[in-house]
C-alpha cells in the first residue's frame, strides 16, 4: 500500500507538470501592452536608422554613377589622345627615316625639302604636346578610378547597414505582432490605437480652423501636416498616402518648397533651436523627442502637434509634451 501511495503521489506530480506546460498561463493585457510598447519604440528606433542609411546609399549611388560616367569619358578621351599621338609618331617616322641633313643635300627643291621640314618641325612639337596631355588625363583617369572604387566599397558597407537595420525592423514587428496574436481583436487595437499612456499617443482629431495661424511656409507646412489626420503609419515611407514620423516632415515641408532632411536625428540640426519648451514654439516648429531623438512631431498650436506615430497607428494629434522632448528646431 505504501509503494501505490507512493506512486499514486508520484503520477499527480508529474501530471501536474505535464499541466503547467501543456497550458502556459496567458500574459495579461498589460503585460502584452508594455512589452508591445517597448519593441515598435526599438522598431522605431531601428526604422530611423534605416532611413538614414538608405538616404546615404543613395547619394552614394548616384555619386558612383557621376564617378563612373566620368572614368568612361576620360578613357574615351584617352583613346582619342593615343590614336592622335600613333598618327603623328607614324608621320614622323615616316620622314625621319633619312638623317634631315642628308636629304637637304639630295633634294632637288631646297625651298620644298625646308617647308616639309618645317612641317615636320611642327609635327614633333604637336606630338609633344600630345603626349603632355596623355599624361595628364592618364593621371586624372586614374584618380577618377580610385574614387570610383572608394565611393563603391563605401556603397557596399553602407548597403550592409541599409540590410541591417531593415531585419532588425521586421524582427521587432514581427516578435510584436506575435505578442498581438495572443489577444483579441478589441484588445490588439486598444494597444496600437487606443487605451492611455504614451504607447497610443492618442489625441482627438483637430480641425484648422481651430488652431493659430501660422505665417510664411511653415503655415502651408502645417496645414499639409493635417491634411494627412488619419493616414497609416508605414515605416520608412514619405507619402503622399502613408507615412513615417520623419517622412511626414518631409512631404508637408515639401509641399512649402522646403527640403529637409530624411531622418528625425537630422531634422533635430536644421533651422533655429527653440529649446525644449513647447511654450516656446510657433506653427511649424519641428519637435524631436528622446534623447537619442528617434521620434520627431511638428507643432501646431494650442499645445499640440500633429505627427505619425507607430505601426498600427495613423497620422493624428496629440499633447506637445506627451513625450520627453529633445529639441525644438524652427525651419
Amino acid at each position: 500500500m505504501t509503494v501505490l501511495t507512493a506512486a499514486a503521489a508520484t503520477a499527480v506530480a508529474l501530471s501536474a507538470q505535464v499541466s503547467a506546460h501543456a497550458a502556459p498561463a496567458q500574459p495579461s493585457k498589460d503585460e502584452v501592452k508594455a512589452q508591445v510598447d517597448k519593441l515598435l519604440e526599438e522598431q522605431e528606433q531601428a526604422a530611423e536608422k534605416y532611413n538614414g542609411a538608405k538616404e546615404k546609399a543613395d547619394q552614394l549611388r548616384k555619386q558612383a554613377d557621376q564617378l563612373q560616367d566620368q572614368v568612361a569619358r576620360g578613357q574615351e578621351q584617352l583613346t582619342d589622345l593615343a590614336s592622335g599621338l600613333a598618327a603623328v609618331a607614324g608621320d614622323q617616322y615616316r620622314q625621319g627615316s633619312v638623317d634631315p641633313s642628308m636629304r637637304l643635300m639630295l633634294s632637288s627643291d631646297p625651298d620644298k625639302y625646308l617647308d616639309q621640314a618645317s612641317s615636320f618641325d611642327q609635327a614633333a612639337s604637336t606630338q609633344a604636346e600630345t603626349l603632355r596631355s596623355l599624361k595628364d588625363q592618364q593621371r586624372r583617369l586614374d584618380q577618377q578610378k580610385q574614387e570610383a572604387a572608394a565611393v563603391l566599397a563605401e556603397l557596399d558597407s553602407s548597403t550592409q547597414a541599409l540590410n541591417d537595420a531593415k531585419n532588425d525592423v521586421q524582427t521587432k514587428l514581427q516578435q510584436a505582432q506575435k505578442l498581438l496574436s495572443q489577444l483579441s481583436a478589441a484588445d490588439r487595437a486598444a494597444i496600437l490605437r487606443g487605451g492611455d499612456g504614451a504607447a497610443s499617443r492618442s489625441s482627438s482629431r483637430v480641425d484648422p480652423s481651430t488652431l493659430p495661424p501660422a505665417s510664411g511656409y511653415a503655415a502651408t507646412a502645417v496645414s499639409a501636416a493635417l491634411s494627412k489626420q488619419g493616414a497609416a503609419y508605414v515605416w520608412g515611407a514619405t507619402g503622399p498616402s502613408t507615412f513615417d514620423c520623419s517622412g511626414l516632415m518631409v512631404w508637408a515641408y515639401a509641399k512649402a518648397g522646403v527640403s529637409l532632411p530624411r531622418t528625425s536625428q537630422s531634422q533635430a540640426t536644421v533651422g533655429t533651436n527653440v529649446g525644449t519648451d513647447w511654450r516656446n514654439a510657433q506653427p511649424g516648429d519641428l519637435v524631436v523627442y528622446y534623447s537619442d531623438r528617434h521620434h520627431v512631431g511638428m507643432y501646431i498650436g494650442n499645445g499640440l502637434v500633429v505627427h505619425a506615430p507607430r505601426t498600427g497607428d495613423v497620422v493624428k494629434t496629440m499633447k506637445a509634451d506627451t513625450l520627453p522632448i529633445s529639441t525644438i528646431r524652427r525651419v
